[in-house]
């Protein structure tokens, strides 16, 4: 990490885990133990049915609270959908876009990651923007290609101004929910193929003011060797964001 010119943040996805009674017992434990710890940005991205839960139970803590999906459109016969304008008025500050399993499970295409990251940016969500390679794609060599495609079509007309409001997080889809974990050398070699792609579209000062997290299976017992370098900003967290205390760990980590 580099705080000097970035922000580092540590965002838990917790995916599709947890009722509204669950989160108020989550969030009740994991309030007072991240309390006073300001050296990072720390979200909560929960299901859209514990959003006002987490946003209440929140609310003047330093703890932000974030979706983990949004529609591109404002309005309409989008069944099931949830749009950006919903998000923000139930006090949503931040959404996933692009997560290798809405990809995977359900049609997300780079096209549809744009539109989606735009929308979120009209409503002034901070979007989350997740990239990252299959392992075929890893075994092949074209790991940087692949999460380089991927980059410039999610941002395809992104202006710089809004750039300034995006996250970044690659995640290897091999080393999510599988317990792999990529190694602080190989995250680190990815955040700066994402960086370099920011900084040929936008310029070296934009792409150093861009925080760009790893999301691969961190936890308390990597998170250290991972955020000491120097493009890894922070973690999009998944299963150790589901237990209070691991996840204090990490955010320990980032400190």
């Amino acid at each position: 990490m580099n705080k000097n010119v970035r922000k580092a943040v540590i965002a838990g996805n917790w995916k599709m885990n947890m009722t509204p009674s669950e989160t108020a017992k989550l969030l009740s434990g994991l309030i007072p133990m991240v309390k006073g710890k300001n050296g990072c940005d720390i979200v909560v991205c929960v299901p859209f049915v514990d959003l006002m839960t987490a946003v209440t139970l929140t609310a003047g803590t330093n703890i932000k609270v974030g979706a983990q999906n949004v529609h591109f459109e404002k309005k309409g016969a989008f069944t099931g959908e949830i749009s950006a304008d919903m998000l923000k008025e139930c006090g949503a500050e931040y959404v996933v876009i692009g997560h290798s399993e809405r990809r995977q499970y359900f049609g997300e295409t780079d096209a549809t990651v744009n539109l989606r990251l735009k929308a979120a940016l009209a409503a002034d969500l901070t979007p989350i923007l997740c990239v990252g390679e299959l392992l075929d794609e890893r075994d092949r060599g074209i790991t940087t290609e692949v999460v380089s495609m991927q980059t410039k079509i999610a941002l395809l007309d992104v202006s710089a101004e809004d750039m300034s409001k995006v996250i970044i997080a690659y995640e290897p889809v091999w080393a999510i929910g599988t317990g792999r974990t990529a190694t602080a050398e190989q995250a680190e070699e990815v955040c700066a193929v994402i960086r370099s792609v920011v900084a040929e579209k936008y310029g070296t000062e934009v792409a150093e003011s861009v925080t760009i997290q790893y999301g691969g299976s961190m936890k308390p017992s990597n998170a250290a060797e991972l955020l000491a370098k120097v493009n890894v900003d922070g973690g999009l967290i998944g299963g150790a964001s589901l237990v209070a205390s691991d996840f204090t760990a990490i955010i320990d980590a980032a400190q």
